[in-house]
């Protein structure tokens, strides 16, 4: 891989994380994921805990934006705007692979991006959700189902596309075909696009 930076959109519980990970280890290539927070808290002094209660639950309360709006960037604007500062950096410096934080929106001029969106069956996700991540909420088909409705408002906070929506990537994937298959089908889009 020698240049095309792979970004990665996610439903909770897909696997699309793991799916990022493997990919970065086979490609043999930079992840990014939670190493973005920790910069922009190097950057901003804030903390790396108030920075994950933050980053995906903007505001979108009308009233809260006109009485922010004569103050300057909110807390979620300035730490946006610091994510993206670092995940230009990260992309500047050579191909990686970038989970979540609207990175496919704020590489978007950038000519060999490859973003992506992994989605599953919900009931798979609720699965995985218990087995993996070891979430125990007494509805955990409403849990997960809460998780993507705070990451789509983030990104449609953010963003001008829509989160999940198929025509905001280049390659959207289920992942009920498997991770490893899905990784198979991001790398060689990964090198269809490396090569040109």
């Amino acid at each position: 891989m020698k240049k095309t930076v792979i970004t990665i959109g996610r439903q909770y519980g897909s696997g699309g994380r793991v799916i990022a990970q493997k990919l970065a280890e086979r490609l043999g290539i930079p992840y990014y994921d939670k190493e973005i927070i920790q910069s922009v808290a190097k950057e901003t002094g804030l903390s790396e805990s108030y920075i994950k209660e933050i980053d995906q639950k903007p505001t979108n309360s009308f009233l809260y934006d006109l009485v922010f709006a004569t103050q300057g960037p909110t807390i979620p604007d300035q730490v946006y705007i610091a994510q993206s500062k670092v995940i230009r950096r990260v992309a500047e410096e050579g191909p990686c692979v970038i989970v979540g934080r609207c990175a496919d929106y704020v590489l978007r001029e950038t000519p060999h991006r490859l973003s992506v969106f992994v989605c599953a069956p919900l009931e798979e996700r609720v699965e995985r959700a218990k087995r993996d991540y070891g979430v125990q909420n007494a509805n955990l088909e409403s849990y997960v189902q809460r998780q993507d409705k705070q990451r789509a408002s983030y990104y449609n906070y953010f963003a001008t596309g829509k989160w999940g929506d198929g025509s905001s990537y280049d390659l959207c994937i289920n992942s009920r075909i498997g991770l490893d298959a899905a990784v198979d089908v991001i790398e060689k889009a990964a090198q269809a696009l490396d090569g040109k």
